[in-house]
């Protein structure tokens, strides 16, 4: 087992991406924090973090919180300011 250190951060995330993420990990049994930190290490090691079956159930999350952003939207996401829609 590794010993860490985890600090608090102001992660600011898309909303409907936030709520597929904390459901995932609801369903897996692990923290949202948790499961960044896997994404984010097996994203470091050019890895899935998902097997099949989880891929599944990220599609369906995404249909119940209607998530349609892609890794294709990644470096063109802009964040809505009051009064814009």
């Amino acid at each position: 087992m590794k010993h860490i250190e985890r600090v608090q951060t102001g992660l600011r995330l898309e909303k409907r991406m936030l709520k597929v993420l904390k459901a995932l990990a609801e369903q897996l049994d692990m923290s949202t924090a948790e499961l960044l930190e896997g994404i984010v290490l097996h994203a470091f090691d050019g890895k899935t973090p998902f097997s099949d079956r989880t891929l599944a159930k990220i599609a369906k999350l995404k249909d119940v919180y209607e998530l349609d952003l892609t890794s294709q939207d990644s470096h063109s996401l802009q964040e809505n300011h009051e009064g814009q829609t």
